[in-house]
């Protein structure tokens, strides 16, 4: 079972309507809401911890991860208001952002609620991996919580979860990127995975480039780097017995509507081949053969590419990934 902690918001899209101009249409999101939903779809046990609202919003977030097979036992449930994101899309432009989530109720995630839904921070015996990042850790208490559950889980004990951490950065929720950067660093000294694209290393580690940021990353504590590269695929760095190993696979040419939820989606297809697999365990995969690091990865493209293939957030089955 996957743990997914973070944001859960409402993306206001923005909508053209004839004759009257421009509106927006009220889409469940959040990076690892997002990813929740993926690894629903995939149809592998998946739970999401964090609070949700009792407004008509956090309704509409409640209901698409329950209708998605996202377990709500770890949710908490406040009279706090939903987070907005207000998105625009341009054609051949990442999409634009901005955020209300003063007073909101998933950026108000605490040390209480983690004790009333963790006693003494003990995890499902049945949690194979934790999946955290976005902007849920650039906003306090959230990050800090998130944080003392990260870290508080013993990497060095083979029982301990796959830890999977994808920072999908927003740069104008960062005030201080030489103080991010350096809680970053930290993040990964518990993390087994690390999802990072080539944008999100553009802000980290600026001119460095992408193979000695994925190194740097590797060299932190992760085993395993990937990093998306838009329509080139994706690339990995798995670190086992001293070696490191390289692969690359590419993505599925399918016509692109929008990359809304494309990386969300691909993390989540990874975590997903990993767990149905049997692989989803610190030694299993510090084991991948190459051959089998390129199967994660070209699976988690085709469902990538599927949810580009698509308006919004809607990631694919897994009869949808294996027909593709």
């Amino acid at each position: 079972m996957i743990i997914c902690l973070g944001e859960a918001l409402i993306d206001m899209v923005r909508q053209e309507i004839p004759g009257r101009g421009e509106a927006f249409l009220p889409l469940p999101g959040g990076s690892p809401c997002n990813t929740a939903v993926a690894i629903g779809r995939l149809g592998v046990p998946v739970k999401f911890l964090g609070r949700f609202s009792r407004d008509f919003f956090g309704e509409i977030l409640m209901k698409r991860l329950g209708d998605n097979h996202v377990g709500d036992d770890l949710m908490v449930r406040t009279d706090q208001h939903s987070t907005l994101a207000f998105v625009k899309l341009e054609k051949g432009q990442e999409p634009r952002y901005v955020f209300y989530t003063e007073g909101a109720a998933d950026r108000s995630l605490s040390a209480a609620d983690l004790e009333a839904k963790l006693p003494g921070g003990k995890l499902p015996p049945d949690t194979r991996c934790i999946l955290f990042g976005s902007i849920a850790m650039t906003m306090e208490p959230a990050a800090t919580t998130i944080e003392s559950l990260i870290l508080s889980q013993g990497r060095e004990k083979e029982a301990a979860p796959v830890i999977s951490f994808d920072p999908n950065i927003r740069p104008f929720m960062i005030q201080n990127r030489e103080a991010y950067v350096r809680r970053f660093e930290k993040w990964l000294s518990a993390v087994t995975i690390a999802k990072i694209s080539g944008a999100d290393f553009d802000f980290i580690y600026p001119g460095l480039g992408l193979e000695k940021s994925l190194e740097r990353v590797l060299s932190l504590g992760p085993m395993l780097a990937v990093s998306t590269l838009g329509a080139e695929g994706a690339v990995a760095l798995l670190r086992s017995k001293g070696e490191t190993r390289r692969v690359k696979a590419p993505v599925v040419d399918l016509p692109v509507v929008d990359t809304i939820g494309a990386g969300d989606t691909f993390h989540g297809a990874l975590l997903s081949w990993l767990e149905l697999k049997g692989k989803m365990s610190r030694s299993a995969i510090a084991g991948l053969t190459e051959g089998e690091l390129y199967e994660a990865l070209l699976f988690a493209n085709k469902a990538a590419s599927l949810v580009c293939n698509r308006r919004g957030a809607e990631p694919p089955s897994l009869a949808e990934v294996e027909a593709l």
